[in-house]
């Protein structure tokens, strides 16, 4: 099997019941498996709750690291859709040609770098400094800022001994209430002081909500941009005719920059709390408990996605929900996307070729479900162009 294949843990039991279980710190999970039944799911917010305790809808839970509240991700209409439209323009900034040509900048100074090299570690040596360095545009700060962010490592909440470290968490809210300070004392054009100077029905918003929207900010986009990132490179090294035809086919990025996400899907699955007593494809869900909502499951479902454990870069047809479905759909998807289709195009100016040397897989434990979802280490050489 290549580096690059993902395998379809969910495939029998997607077909078979339409639901998996899990257990979640003492808190059980039913998987939704089914895209459609996902979708139906995640757009019934009066039925499968975001606005639960903080923490609780993510998998696994973060109840017992954090008790800020991550604004508007977990929130409902109509509360969600209020704050959401305060911070919808400014994650759309991605679409501005400046933005694109600053992240273009960027990119191509990484790719030109690791092009230098022997071999480069994708994840920690090319991965993550390219999210970091991304994410000073989206926040609208110093580019120097990203050395702190880089040395942070890989993962915000996870150590080497534990899936949830909450001393490692603590580095990242301690550092945004720092920053919070530094906006109230000098107030700029960064997200910070966008949002201390925003106001929700006719009220400024509180230092909490601010801190809330910062944590979603650098928690949601963090490992899920690696990750992408990450396994593209591995796609493009296990498939050089590919890199080649995007090359050729410049038109196909979009196209590729979509099926690269489903395929992959960076994040596994996302959760809700059932408000009341309900059923999920025949499958009981009592009040209060969990289920989650399985990106990567229905994003191979067979009914809907032709040849759907295959990278099919011109798919015509792709209505995947690797950024979330309805109400909720991913903030950060427009700069995820951007960070995708930037780098295909450097890869085909500056890039002749990736070769794949090793690497360690990264796979995800759910109840009965292993799951290949990225990279703990991969390294390639990267072959420059002339």
């Amino acid at each position: 099997m290549k580096k690059s294949e993902f395998p379809d843990p969910f495939e029998q039991a997607r077909l078979e019941h339409g639901v998996g279980e899990m257990d979640d710190q003492d808190d059980p999970v039913v998987m939704v498996l089914r895209h459609k039944d996902l979708r139906q799911c995640a757009h019934n917010w009066q039925t499968f709750q975001s606005a639960a305790v903080p923490g609780r809808i993510v998998v696994p839970s973060e109840v017992n690291i954090r008790d800020t509240r991550q604004i508007p991700f977990e929130l409902d209409p109509p509360e969600h859709t209020g704050y959401r439209a305060l911070v919808e323009d400014w994650f759309r900034r991605p679409l501005d040609a400046v933005y694109e040509a600053n992240l273009t900048e960027q990119i191509s100074a990484i790719v030109e770098e690791a092009s230098a090299k022997d071999a480069v570690e994708v994840v920690g040596g090319f991965s993550l400094p390219l999210q970091s360095r991304a994410l000073t545009l989206l926040l609208n700060i110093p580019y120097a800022e990203a050395e702190t962010w880089i040395s942070w490592g890989v993962h915000v909440f996870r150590s080497e001994e534990t899936a949830l470290d909450a001393g490692k968490a603590n580095i990242l809210y301690d550092y945004i209430d720092r920053k919070i300070d530094e906006a109230i004392e000098q107030p700029s054009d960064s997200l910070y002081s966008v949002l201390l100077h925003s106001e929700y029905q006719g009220r400024k918003l509180t230092r909490e909500e601010v801190k809330g929207v910062m944590i979603l900010t650098f928690a949601g986009g963090r490992d899920t941009i690696i990750n992408y990132v990450t396994n593209a490179i591995a796609y493009l090294a296990d498939h050089t005719a590919s890199l080649e035809r995007i090359r050729n086919e410049p038109d196909i990025i979009g196209k590729a920059v979509e099926e690269f996400v489903r395929y992959f899907s960076p994040l596994t699955h996302m959760g809700r709390v059932a408000t009341h007593d309900t059923q999920v494809c025949g499958h009981a869900v009592k009040a209060d408990s969990r289920i989650s909502l399985c990106w990567a499951s229905a994003n191979r479902d067979a009914s809907v996605f032709e040849h759907p454990n295959d990278v099919v870069l011109d798919r015509k047809t792709n209505p995947h929900v690797a950024f979330g479905f309805s109400h909720h759909k991913c903030l950060g998807q427009h700069h995820a996307r951007q960070i995708m289709k930037v780098l295909l195009r450097v890869l085909a100016e500056k890039v002749q070729s990736i070769d794949m040397l090793d690497g360690d897989e990264k796979i995800e434990k759910w109840g009965e479900f292993e799951r290949k979802v990225g990279f703990e280490r991969l390294r390639v050489k990267f072959n420059k162009k002339g």
